[in-house]
């Protein structure tokens, strides 16, 4: 398995620390993995037009299904 190290805010981390019972490796290990293969799941044909996977405003928005945004809706 290989590792990769991610920065995460002051203040995301120190709320991170409170719950400690989430392995949070894992919680982005598996957000990741969707993401990869909701890509795979596209069209080879749309990827000439998917400007979107790299696009700064789509990045800049929440990847969170659904059911992450009522899971997590008390941290907010």
């Amino acid at each position: 398995m290989t590792n990769i190290t991610l920065s995460i805010d002051d203040e995301v981390y120190r709320k991170m620390r409170r719950y400690s019972e989430i392995k949070w490796s894992e919680f982005v290990r598996k957000c990741v993995q969707k993401r990869v293969e909701e890509l795979e799941h596209l069209d080879k044909d749309d990827w000439d037009n998917a400007r979107f996977l790299g696009d700064e405003k789509l990045l800049s928005e929440s990847w969170a299904s659904k059911e992450d945004e009522e899971s997590f809706a008390y941290l907010q």
